[in-house]
């Protein structure tokens, strides 16, 4: 008779010759090569180097155009919780007026959806900071009237 410890308590399991059960099938990397093992670190490096060619081969107007994208569904999703996000909002938007007035028609055909886009979002910003200042909506559990200025811009 054996025991097996669990944080329960010390349980007494009686031993029979059943065969232990198979172990599951894993994926022919895994079998291949165990995580850690020099392989892994070589398949990692192969990878992130691919990653980097296609990088450099992409235009880098379309990559801060996904990155100015990925800002203003930030400050939107920030504007749309009830209540509204203010303080991680203007963050947001500040960041995006930032790259945006920054680089202007260097960002390329969607520059002008950027201005407007940031427009909108600025728009929506001061409305919502308003209401917040009636007690209607809040930021960050600031209160009404928090006194935050809005975006820059």
């Amino acid at each position: 008779m054996s025991s097996l410890w669990t944080p329960e308590g010390e349980h007494r399991v009686e031993r029979d010759d059943a065969p232990p059960p198979a172990a599951p099938a894993e994926s022919p990397r895994a079998e291949a090569e165990p995580p850690g093992e020099p392989g892994d670190e070589e398949a990692l490096r192969a990878e992130f180097a691919e990653l980097e060619r296609q990088l450099l081969e992409a235009p880098v107007e379309e990559v801060i155009a996904n990155h100015c994208y990925g800002l203003f569904q930030l400050a939107a999703l920030h504007l749309g919780q009830q209540p509204p996000n203010l303080d991680k909002a203007r963050l947001a938007i500040d960041a995006l007026g930032g790259v945006v007035d920054a680089l202007g028609a260097r960002l390329g055909e969607q520059s002008q959806s950027f201005v407007d886009g940031l427009a909108q979002l600025r728009l929506a910003y001061v409305q919502l900071h308003g209401a917040a200042g009636n007690g209607a909506a809040g930021g960050d559990g600031a209160g009404a009237g928090d006194g935050a200025p809005p975006p820059e811009g």
